[in-house]
């Protein structure tokens, strides 16, 4: 599987080791569990060698989903970038989250408007966008400060504990979980049923003698009856939550139905959650392994954090990749698709692409230009809390560095074994204890 590895430097940063070109396959999980730096080194073979290239389908879990005709890995960031543009010729309804062709009914379930193109996107997102204006997160920036001081103070006497589970994973679920109105008595409920979502089958989550689409569908199915429970209660006793906002909305004549809601939740506390915890505990471990980048944030910190926060997104990629399908013949970087074919765009790729940043490698919270796809690419799909994101990654480094300013992992990270999700499952953190 690694055959034909070397090293490339990039500057002063260490080495990528690359892959040979006939030794990489992107459907094999076992490619995924291999160091970041191997996988790095092979995606800078494909955009240097085959930028666009096909894959066979993975594996499948399940014998009742057919497994489909391949996929095209979009591996540099101006093919990505062009094909985001071009929603009409390269769609997202026919699933965007997977590879194999999903039931319709579980594509919409889980991906909500990730999985839908215009003019029903459009529809939804002008009802569900109006909890997530600049106005409407100014007014939670007490909220969020709150949430992160909650849980500094869970943790600030310890001198220790798994930053992943502990700091990352519940900073940005509570956030969601209190703007929803959802009570903290739901709120591990909410964190196991998310986890299971994304796992990709990972033994952690799901037992190795279960089955991960049935542990998936009981998840979401949870989740499900949890928020529409709410919804139908928020229609006759609402109050000032973002599931009153909703199920209440008048747009165009229209609100959100109960399996509109159930939807957009799963979306919400699965792909809103995930890009929060995972580029807090990336960023932790890289500001741990780069002293000099995080003396130069914490030196004057509101001024370096906006291109900070850009850098963590950028160098984390919590979402590795997103599916298109083309719609029509079309030719995209010398490339020509045909109506049917389906593409992975490779936002982890993009986001080390030479042509665009000057040492790829290197982690730097100065970086300017940063152009990065670490919400998506342009278009109608762009992250639609990537306001919200950035806020919280800044106000929990912000209280971090002011309240446990040693803090620093303390040991290696354990990822998730996944191909779609840059998950870091544990991060052991360290820092002189407090009170």
């Amino acid at each position: 599987m690694i055959g034909g590895v070397s090293p490339v430097h990039d500057g002063g940063v260490p080495p990528v080791q690359t892959l040979a070109l006939d030794a990489i396959n992107l459907s094999d999980i076992g490619f995924w569990a291999l160091p970041h730096d191997v996988r790095d080194g092979a995606f800078k073979t494909l955009r240097e060698q085959r930028p666009i290239a096909f894959f066979e389908e993975p594996d499948l879990i399940v014998d009742w989903i057919p497994r489909g005709p391949g996929y095209h890995a979009v591996t540099r960031h101006a093919d990505l970038v062009e094909i985001s543009r071009r929603p009409d010729v390269f769609c997202s309804g026919q699933g965007a989250v997977s590879i194999p062709d999903m039931p319709p009914v579980f594509l919409e379930f889980f991906g909500s408007m990730i999985n839908l193109d215009d003019p029903r996107h459009a529809h939804l997102r002008g009802v569900v966008s109006r909890g997530f204006t600049p106005k409407v997160l100014n007014k939670l920036e007490d909220d969020v400060r709150r949430a992160a001081t909650e849980i500094i103070d869970g943790v600030q006497a310890r001198g220790g504990c798994d930053f992943a589970t502990d700091v990352a994973a519940l900073f940005p679920l509570r956030i969601i979980c209190d703007m929803m109105g959802i009570s903290r008595a739901d709120e591990q409920l909410v964190v196991t049923r998310s986890n299971i979502i994304l796992s990709q089958g990972d033994p952690e989550y799901v037992p190795e003698d279960a089955d991960p689409v049935e542990a998936i569908l009981d998840a979401g199915q949870t989740l499900a009856e949890l928020v529409q429970d709410l919804g139908r209660h928020r229609r006759t006793h609402p109050t000032d939550d973002l599931t009153s906002a909703l199920v209440n909305a008048n747009v165009d004549g229209d609100s959100l139905s109960d399996q509109e809601l159930a939807s957009f939740f799963i979306l919400l506390v699965v792909a809103g959650n995930e890009t929060t915890r995972n580029a807090l505990s990336h960023g932790l471990d890289a500001l741990s392994h780069h002293p000099d980048q995080r003396a130069l944030w914490t030196a004057d910190f509101d001024a370096g954090a906006a291109a900070a926060v850009e850098e963590i997104v950028r160098w984390a990629s919590p979402v590795i990749w997103m599916r298109r399908t083309a719609t029509q013949a079309a030719e995209v970087g010398g490339h020509r698709f045909e109506a049917g074919d389906k593409l992975l765009l490779f936002y982890n790729s993009a986001n080390r692409d030479e042509a665009v940043f000057a040492e790829p490698f290197r982690f730097d919270i100065r970086r300017d230009p940063n152009p990065h796809v670490g919400f998506g690419g342009p278009g109608p799909h762009f992250c639609l809390g990537a306001h919200l994101a950035r806020r919280e990654i800044t106000v929990m480094f912000r209280e971090l560095f002011a309240r446990l300013p040693d803090i620093h992992a303390s040991g290696e990270a354990e990822m998730l074994r996944s191909s779609f999700i840059n998950g870091v499952k544990h991060l052991p953190c360290a820092f002189t204890p407090v009170g």
